[in-house]
C-alpha cells in the first residue's frame, strides 16, 4: 500500500489522465468511425474510395508509428504548439476510428436491403436513409463489438505515457525511476485500468439491455 499512499496525488493524476484521454479519443473514434462507415456504403465512388483508404491505412499501421507521426510530424507541419494530450487523443482516436467504422459497417450490412429501398421509394436521400432508417436498426448489432473496441482503446492509451501524456502507465515509469519495486506498482496500474475497463463494460451492458427491452 505504501507505493500508492505515498504517491497518491501522482496516481490520481495518472488515473484521471487515462480516463480523460480514453473519453476524448472515444468520442473522436465514434464520430469519425460512423462518418467513415457512411462513406464506405455511400453510392458516391470517391467517398467509398476515401473510406476504404482510411480503414486500410489506419488498421495496417502500428499505433506507435501513428503516435510518432502525431507528435513529431503534425506539430512541425500543421499545428505547432498543440498539447501532448490533444495529439495523443487524435492519434488514438484516428486509429480506433478504423475499427469502429468496420463494426458499424458490419451492423449496417445486417439491415435488410428492403429497408433502404423503401426509404428511397418515399423520396429520402442517402444521408436521411442512413441516419433515420438504417443506423437505428444497426445499433443493436453494433453495441457488443464497440464495447470490445473501446476497452482495447483504453489499454492502447498506455502508449501515450511514452509521449509526455499524464496517464497511468506514465505513473508506473515515474515510480520505477523513484526506485519502487515494480510488482506492486504494476498491480496498482492494472487495478486502475480494470476500473476503467469495467466501467466501459458496464456502460455498454446497460445500453445493450436497454436496446433489448426496446426490441
Amino acid at each position: 500500500m505504501n507505493v500508492l499512499l505515498d504517491n497518491f496525488p501522482e496516481f490520481r493524476d495518472g488515473f484521471i489522465g487515462t480516463v480523460s484521454i480514453t473519453a476524448v479519443s472515444s468520442v473522436i473514434a465514434l464520430v469519425l468511425g460512423v462518418l467513415i462507415a457512411g462513406f464506405r456504403v455511400s453510392p458516391v465512388p470517391p467517398l467509398r474510395i476515401f473510406g476504404t483508404a482510411w480503414v486500410t491505412l489506419l488498421r495496417n499501421t502500428p499505433l506507435t508509428l501513428l503516435f510518432l507521426v502525431s507528435f513529431f510530424v503534425v506539430p512541425e507541419i500543421f499545428f505547432p504548439g498543440m498539447s501532448p494530450f490533444l495529439l495523443g487523443s487524435l492519434a488514438l482516436g484516428f486509429y480506433t476510428s478504423s475499427f469502429v467504422c468496420e463494426a458499424v459497417r458490419s451492423g449496417i450490412n445486417t439491415v435488410p436491403l428492403g429497408q433502404a429501398e423503401a426509404a428511397r421509394s418515399i423520396g429520402m436521400t442517402f444521408s436521411q436513409t442512413l441516419r433515420i432508417v438504417v443506423l437505428p436498426q444497426a445499433t443493436r448489432t453494433v453495441i457488443p463489438p464497440l464495447s470490445s473496441i473501446f476497452i482495447a482503446l483504453t489499454k492502447n492509451s498506455a502508449i501515450a505515457g511514452a509521449f509526455s501524456v499524464t496517464e497511468l502507465f506514465g505513473w508506473q515509469k515515474l515510480m520505477s525511476d523513484r526506485g519502487y519495486a515494480i510488482t506492486p506498482v504494476f498491480i496498482w496500474v492494472a487495478l486502475g485500468y480494470l476500473v476503467v475497463t469495467f466501467a466501459i463494460s458496464g456502460l455498454f451492458w446497460m445500453v445493450e439491455r436497454r436496446m433489448e427491452v426496446a426490441r
